[in-house]
């Protein structure tokens, strides 16, 4: 999918942050200083896109999953509307300290999440007391908010997506010491080089995060859809010979019965 220069425009993606809080790692990606402002060069911005698009589509395709993380206000309700959309996991509360390094922790909390609505289910949790029953709705309400976006994500993801690299910093040392490959929106006040996969952008304006977003998000989507055709035609090829092995045997039934 081919990423439109004038639409990144109208987005805004090309404000970057104040001259004098700049990065000079981001000097490759800027354009010019107009005001006191750094430009981001839009067609480079435009091709790390299309980069980016292209290698996590091939990530969903194999089957792993991609874990958003934007805590910010601006970017906290996208990033839940199209990571929700594509079926995939996100963190835009706090950060859990250890939520991939140590990653069974985090899977216990689930779990307890999954518990806790095991004994709604079955009338375990009408049998506590009024006050037990209160301490373990916070507890849900606390799990949810923190963990929810989650609760699918039975292993490590395939790659993060990260908006705003020095807000969630942690998450990036996390996921550098696994090895998991990172892809994020990079403004200019930060250091590029701390991500596998960059996309030169805004990372303040709500506009310009949906922008990339929706961009991400259809690329996954297409990963994900070609999963499904490949599994859909693995069903037909196996379904194939059943169906050709059917008439083979009436035939010889029908020279047995001729004899």
């Amino acid at each position: 999918m081919a990423v439109e220069v004038k639409e990144l425009l109208e987005a805004g993606v090309h404000f970057g942050h104040l001259t004098r809080k700049w990065d000079p790692n981001m000097a490759p990606y800027v354009y010019m200083e107009r005001n006191g402002i750094h430009i981001i060069n839009l067609y480079k911005t435009a091709a790390k896109m299309e980069e980016a698009g292209a290698a996590l589509s091939k990530i969903a395709a194999s089957g792993r999953k991609i874990l958003f993380v934007a805590t910010k206000k601006q970017a906290k309700d996208i990033v839940a509307e199209k990571a929700g959309a594509i079926n995939m996991p996100y963190i835009t509360e706090r950060w859990p300290g250890g939520m991939l390094t140590n990653f069974v922790t985090i899977r216990k909390a689930v779990k307890k999440m999954a518990s806790i609505d095991r004994m709604k289910k079955d009338g375990t949790f009408n049998s506590l007391s009024k006050k037990e029953r209160l301490q373990v709705d916070r507890q849900r309400a606390k799990l949810e908010k923190n963990l929810g976006s989650i609760s699918d994500m039975t292993r490590l993801p395939g790659a993060l997506f990260v908006v705003d690299i020095k807000r969630e910093h942690i998450a990036i040392k996390e996921a550098q010491k696994l090895n998991i490959p990172i892809f994020a929106m990079v403004d200019t006040n930060s250091d590029p080089r701390q991500v596998d996969y960059v996309i030169p952008a805004n990372d303040d304006a709500s506009k310009s995060i949906d922008k990339v977003l929706s961009y991400v998000a259809d690329s996954i989507a297409q990963g994900l859809s070609e999963r499904k055709a490949e599994k859909d035609g693995a069903k037909a090829e196996k379904a194939a010979p059943k169906a050709k092995a059917a008439p083979a045997k009436k035939a010889v039934a029908a020279t047995e019965e001729e004899e």
